[in-house]
């Protein structure tokens, strides 16, 4: 056996045991991504259905800096390329979080638990984790591209295969940032973090880039690889010679990641956790918790500020946008509810922010999980801390994590838009409801049925989808009621109806509730 397959050894058998892994993780973004794809053409012919309104559309882009900087230029009124410009950005976001998610989870994590460590021990090769985990990341990328594709190809076999690749491209090259990343940090939480920041970074650039030009000719833009996907052109006029930017980008991070992985042991990391202080400050259980997810918590609230800010920038251009179109104040209307543009577009991006605040709770429940399988839980709990106890400082920062975000996102949108602060924090607050319902499931999932708790990532995809396609496609209200963010009042503009939002705050009780009774009786992992 030469050294290169010595180094591989094992890969095959890691790789069919991350798909496993991965089998509800996967196929769900990968569907909701594209079903968020794949919806666009038909909306978009209801929204544009004659040259005069797309002409129109391409004007305004062309001359609103906001809205250039939150969705890119346009450059083609073709069905095909207003779908590339409508949801392009946030496809290859959401490619991305998935790519870095499974990275981090099959490298840093593995490592961080200590199974890696035992796996090596085996007849697996140095190398054979990352590869692995880069192996599943491209599954995933590469099923993605195959269903944007195949859905897309009546818009243009060539735009599709452009748009599709470019999205998939995306997502490899955030997975090779996490594969760096995971070799230069000790903890997959910060893992995690630094790579998502990367992200933001890139959408950021891009922002600023489409802002001062209207072409995506800025220098800027051509710093992100998400601008690197508005500029290979799909359905206008492929400029094929961009993907030779993500490929570049992927085989370049490839290799620092597997130089990096081969000059460490497992376990360590180019960029070591400082040490604690020799006299221990952390007295109770909940501040370790605050410790492990203040980082967390800050990257959040940072975030929901500035979106809250960018939306209400844009408020008034989002009016003008839409002007006359009819289906297109329809749609507005049916996010954000039946009152005047500017209080529905409102709602509608406020109802945006609290359905990714979801993912936050989600997100910060499982830290439970995390915590119980890579043992650290265990010695907690071995002294005076009861199972509830331990919970409750990790719960009080999700469920109180939620409140805090969506206060930000308020004030976001004071400093933005500037009018209505009191009725639009009132709706942002609103939402903490809905989101506090599938942070009760997370906490069910985790106290019953621990080794499905992941699946509470399913749960917040599948209303994510609910709440951002389906009013666009219209679909049937026994859907949309599907969602626990079906049921809030449209605020602003709406009438406040506090029955519904008391309901749900009792099922978020009651799911904690079960969780925790739950958590109390199960055994824990081992």
């Amino acid at each position: 056996m030469n050294r290169t397959s010595s180094r591989l050894a094992g890969t095959a058998v890691l790789l069919r045991f991350a798909l496993r892994r991965d089998r509800v993780l996967i196929p769900v973004w990968v569907a909701v991504n594209t079903l968020m794809v794949l919806s666009m053409p038909n909306t978009l012919k209801t929204l544009y259905g004659t040259p005069a309104e797309r002409a129109g559309l391409l004007h305004q882009m062309a001359t609103d800096t906001s809205l250039r900087a939150m969705v890119g230029p346009v450059f083609d009124d073709s069905l095909g390329a207003l779908t590339a410009w409508r949801v392009g950005i946030y496809a290859a976001a959401l490619a991305a979080v998935t790519s870095l998610l499974v990275v981090v989870r099959h490298t840093r994590d593995e490592e961080e638990s200590g199974r890696q460590e035992m796996v090596s021990s085996g007849m697996v090769g140095r190398r054979a984790p990352l590869t692995a985990a880069l192996l599943t990341a491209a599954v995933a990328n590469a099923a993605l591209c195959v269903l944007i594709v195949a859905g897309l190809a009546g818009q243009g076999a060539a735009g599709a295969l452009a748009f599709g690749l470019g999205v998939a491209g995306a997502g490899m090259v955030f997975a090779t940032t996490a594969a760096i990343v995971a070799q230069l940090t000790e903890s997959a939480r910060l893992a995690r973090g630094l790579t998502a920041a990367v992200l933001g970074a890139a959408f950021v650039l891009r922002a600023a880039g489409d802002s001062a030009s209207f072409d995506g000719s800025s220098p800027l833009t051509w710093l992100s690889p998400l601008g690197w996907l508005e500029n290979l052109r799909a359905f206008a006029a492929e400029r094929w010679w961009v993907l030779l930017l993500f490929a570049a980008a992927v085989a370049v991070q490839a290799v620092v990641a597997y130089a990096l992985a081969g000059r460490r042991d497992i376990g360590m990391s180019f960029l070591p956790t400082r040490p604690g202080p020799a006299a221990g400050r952390l007295g109770t259980a909940g501040a370790l918790a605050w410790r492990l997810q203040r980082g967390s918590v800050l990257g959040w609230s940072i975030g929901f500020f500035l979106a809250g800010a960018v939306y209400g920038g844009m408020t008034d251009g989002a009016a003008r946008l839409v002007g006359d179109n009819a289906e297109a104040r329809k749609i507005f209307q049916r996010l954000g509810g039946q009152s005047g543009l500017t209080d529905a577009f409102l709602a509608a991006m406020v109802g945006m922010l609290g359905l990714v605040a979801a993912l936050h709770v989600v997100s910060c429940v499982l830290r439970l999980a995390g915590e119980e399988a890579s043992g650290r839980a265990e010695p907690v709990l071995a002294a005076a801390v009861g199972r509830v106890r331990w919970a409750a400082g990790h719960l009080l920062i999700a469920f109180g994590g939620s409140v805090l975000i969506m206060l930000l996102a308020g004030l976001g949108f004071a400093v933005g838009y500037g009018r209505q602060i009191g009725p639009v924090l009132g709706a942002c607050l609103l939402q903490v409801a809905a989101v506090w319902v599938i942070g009760g499931i997370a906490v069910l999932l985790f106290g019953v049925v621990p080794r499905g708790a992941t699946a509470a990532w399913g749960v917040a995809g599948a209303v994510l989808l609910i709440g951002w396609i389906g009013p666009a496609l219209n679909v049937p209200r026994a859907v949309l009621d599907l969602s626990p963010f079906g049921h809030l009042p449209k605020l602003p503009g709406g009438g406040m109806q506090w029955e519904p939002v008391l309901v749900l705050l009792g099922l978020a009780v009651a799911l904690v509730g079960a969780g925790l009774a739950g958590l109390r009786r199960r055994d824990l992992a081992g």
